[in-house]
C-alpha cells in the first residue's frame, strides 16, 4: 500500500469569508470558491477544502463544526487503491464516489479518503547556504535574503490528532502500510506513509474520551528562513502565534505555530528529517526538553538604542 502522503484536509467551517482570509493570508492559494467548497492549494497542489456544514462525500464523525471532517492521501496508481480497498473491507464500509476516491474511516471514527495523486512539480528557489568548511553553495554577490522574498507552503506536511487509543489507532495505520518512526511515552507514534521517507506525515495524540480531533496540520516551507518570514509576516496582519518559532528534536523541523479559524492550530515548518526502514525507533516522555531544540518568542522589531520616537 505505497501511500505518499497528504493530498488535501477537508474542514467544515463556520466562516467562509475569516477561513478565506486566513487561508490565502497564510499563503495558500484560493482556486475555487464555488459553493459548496472552496479549495486552497499549495505550490504543489496539496491543499485544504472548507465547507459550510457536512462536505457531500465525507462519513459523518460527529465532531461540532468548525471541525476537520475528512483526511485524504495520495497514491500512485490504481493498484495501490485497489490494495487499500481489499484491506479495508475487512472488517469496515467503503465506498468509491464518482471521481474514482475511497471513502472510510479509521478506528478512531476519523473519515479517510484516497486518490491517486494530482500533485504537480515544484517551481520555487533552493535554499543555499554558506559555510565554512565545503564550498559555497550561494554564488559571489548573489544575496541570501530581501524583505520581498516568496515564502510560500510547498506542500501539505502533517495533521495531528487527538485519540482515544493511541496504541489502537497506531495498529490500524500500520495496516495502511505506515511505519513508526518515533513516539512519545504514553502519548503516541509519528508515522510516516510507506511511499514518504519524510519523519511524518500523521502524529497522533493520547487524550480522554472528551477531547477528540485535529490539533493541527501543517505546509513545509522552502527552509527554516522561509518559516520565520512567513510566520513574521503572517503575525504583523494581526493573527495569534500558538507556539514558536523553534525547532523540534523530534523530525528535526522547524515550526511556528498558529491559532486558526478551522478549529485547530496550523502550523510553518521547514527542514524535516527523512527515514527508511532501517531506522531504529526513538522513545522519550513528551515535554519541553523533548519537543524542541530550541524555542524563540516573537518579539516586534527593534534596534540598536530602542525603536525610533513615535511621530506626533
Amino acid at each position: 500500500m505505497n501511500i505518499i502522503g497528504l493530498e488535501t484536509l477537508v474542514f467544515q467551517v463556520d466562516d467562509i469569508e475569516a477561513c478565506h482570509e486566513f487561508l490565502t493570508d497564510y499563503g495558500l492559494n484560493c482556486v475555487n470558491t464555488s459553493a459548496p467548497i472552496s479549495r486552497y492549494e499549495a505550490l504543489d497542489g496539496t491543499a485544504i477544502e472548507i465547507c459550510l456544514g457536512h462536505h457531500p462525500t465525507a462519513p459523518r464523525n460527529g465532531l461540532p463544526s468548525p471541525s476537520l471532517i475528512e483526511t485524504i492521501y495520495a497514491v500512485e496508481k490504481q493498484s495501490d487503491l485497489d490494495e487499500i480497498r481489499q484491506e479495508l473491507e475487512k472488517d469496515r464500509q467503503v465506498s468509491v464516489d464518482e471521481h474514482g476516491v475511497l471513502h472510510s474511516i479509521d478506528d478512531e471514527k476519523f473519515a479517510l479518503a484516497f486518490k491517486i495523486t494530482e500533485r504537480r512539480p515544484i517551481e520555487a528557489p533552493n535554499d543555499l547556504t554558506n559555510a565554512p568548511g565545503h564550498p559555497a553553495q550561494r554564488p559571489v554577490n548573489q544575496v541570501a535574503v530581501d524583505p520581498e522574498m516568496s515564502a510560500k507552503p510547498r506542500t501539505l506536511s502533517h495533521v495531528v490528532y487527538f485519540v482515544n487509543d493511541a496504541d489502537k489507532a497506531e495498529a490500524f495505520y500500520q495496516r495502511l502500510g505506515f511505519r513508526t518512526t518515533d513516539k512519545f511515552q504514553g502519548v503516541g507514534p509519528f508515522m510516516r506513509p510507506a511511499g514518504s521517507d519524510d519523519h511524518h506525515c500523521l502524529f497522533m495524540i493520547q487524550t480522554p474520551p472528551f477531547v477528540k480531533g485535529c490539533e493541527h496540520f501543517t505546509f513545509h516551507m522552502g527552509s527554516g528562513t522561509e518559516v520565520l518570514v512567513a510566520g513574521t509576516r503572517f503575525k504583523e496582519k494581526g493573527y495569534q502565534s500558538f507556539w514558536g518559532p523553534g525547532r523540534h528534536l523530534f523530525g528535526s523541523n522547524w515550526f511556528w505555530y498558529f491559532n486558526s479559524p478551522l478549529g485547530c492550530h496550523i502550523e510553518y515548518d521547514a527542514d524535516m528529517d527523512k527515514h527508511d526502514d532501517t531506522w531504529a525507533v526513538r522513545q522519550a516522555p513528551m515535554s519541553a526538553d523533548t519537543s524542541q531544540l530550541f524555542l524563540f518568542s516573537a518579539k516586534d522589531k527593534w534596534a540598536p538604542g530602542g525603536a525610533p520616537p513615535e511621530k506626533h
